[in-house]
């Protein structure tokens, strides 16, 4: 198979071609020429696309799916599907299916199901089994079958002991922890950033507070335990500056924000359209500034779709009922790419969190195996349902003015696009 990009903008902070347009010949997965003009041959298979762009393939690191369990949700198959459509090379897949990703078995069975496929998928182990918080799964057994972290997805871990414990037993095989911020004895059962839009609603709140003190405790407990925290999702102002306290006294943590608290406020509450409850809920324009900045100075080091297909029974209910989720992996290159410059998205969703969960490097250099994004970052639009490929259709991005499309990816030497 030979496949040629036209005059593609190469996308690398690492790369000499950065920022230059180039013709780029992938033979048999092979990115074997790049060049200003290379002639196109009868077998070749061309993509000449407005705009093109083309990065090293997009990771995500939090994605959700249904299978095994909730397949009316999604499946592997169509996620992976919507995954590559979207511009994502990988995903890393969360435990929350049932039965949840404890042991090797389940680990193994996700993997099992995404062979073949264009994206690859990379499991998240429960760190707890079943994710109830008493007891550490499989965490090694877990990881030599093909996991990449341990977390219990949206759960925080309420026993510190356990956390502590878990941090270190971790380090025997350089395992990554990720540990949810949210206090469950603060935040209760708010659904909403508790501030004037909860009060005026009459929605019970959440308050920052529950992120602030599971953070901080993670953070004391990684200071005596070492090793490597990852906390996901922030989504506040004191969060990031927690975090970049503890990454200037040198502890190995590392967080990321997902694509909604970059762009929403709490003020898409007033609908009580509950494809905008999320969690943690979404924060203030105070919040979306200081991640914002986050990103761009390197405090927060990964962006994340936090894709979360909830079926239409728990979402489609009165907003105090509905379950927490959005889902973002059609949608997150344009939100993104709206706020953020796109060298930092292109960082934030490539080397950085390759690197945090030990995966492989990539390069667009010749003779390295093609793995690439390729998108339109100018292409200004209104995003609609008639965009979204997952089964379930919970997107808190729905009639949103984005700008920035994903044309798919050439990846696994499959060239997948979205068309």
């Amino acid at each position: 198979m030979t496949t040629l990009l036209k005059s593609a903008t190469i996308i690398d902070p690492s790369n000499p071609y950065h920022h230059q347009k180039k013709d780029i010949l992938i033979v048999d997965g092979i990115i074997k020429n790049i060049a200003n003009t290379i002639k196109a041959e009868n077998n070749y298979t061309v993509v000449k696309k407005e705009n093109l762009h083309v990065s090293c393939g997009w990771f995500d690191t939090s994605v959700s799916f249904g299978e095994p369990g909730f397949e009316d949700r999604e499946t592997i198959k169509n996620g992976l599907n919507t995954a590559a459509k979207s511009g994502f090379t990988a995903v890393a897949v969360n435990a929350n299916t049932a039965p949840i990703i404890d042991n090797k078995s389940s680990v193994e069975f996700l993997i099992n199901k995404a062979v073949g496929s264009a994206t690859k998928l990379y499991p998240i182990g429960a760190l707890t089994k079943q994710s109830k918080g008493v007891d550490m799964a499989e965490l090694y057994d877990m990881q030599q079958s093909g996991a990449i972290a341990f977390s219990d997805y949206n759960a925080p871990i309420e026993n510190d002991n356990l956390m502590k414990i878990a941090l270190l037993y971790a380090q025997n095989f350089e395992g990554l922890i990720v540990s949810f911020p949210k206090n469950n004895a603060i935040s209760r059962d708010g659904n909403a950033n508790e501030g004037i839009n909860s009060t005026k609603l009459g929605l019970k709140g959440t308050p920052s507070l529950a992120e602030h003190i599971q953070i901080a405790r993670d953070l004391f407990l990684l200071e005596y335990t070492g090793g490597k925290l990852h906390i996901p999702t922030i989504s506040t102002q004191k969060s990031v500056s927690l975090i970049a306290d503890a990454k200037k006294k040198g502890l190995n943590v590392t967080c990321s924000v997902a694509a909604h608290h970059l762009f929403l406020t709490d003020d898409e509450l007033h609908q009580f359209d509950s494809n905008f409850k999320v969690t943690p809920p979404l924060r203030t324009k105070t919040d979306i500034k200081s991640l914002q900045k986050g990103v761009k100075n390197g405090v927060i080091d990964i962006i994340t779709s936090d894709h979360n297909p909830i079926d239409i029974e728990h979402k489609k209910v009165a907003f105090n009922e509905a379950l927490d989720g959005t889902i973002g992996l059609e949608s997150a290159f344009g939100a993104i790419n709206t706020v953020i410059n796109l060298d930092d998205f292109i960082e934030s969703i490539t080397s950085k969190p390759r690197a945090i969960f030990g995966l492989k490097e990539t390069s667009i250099t010749e003779n390295n195996v093609a793995d690439l994004s390729l998108f339109n970052p100018s292409i200004d639009y209104t995003f609609t349902e008639k965009a979204i490929l997952s089964t379930s259709k919970n997107s808190a991005f729905i009639n949103k003015k984005l700008t920035g499309k994903a044309y798919g990816i050439f990846a696994n030497n499959q060239l997948i696009l979205n068309e």
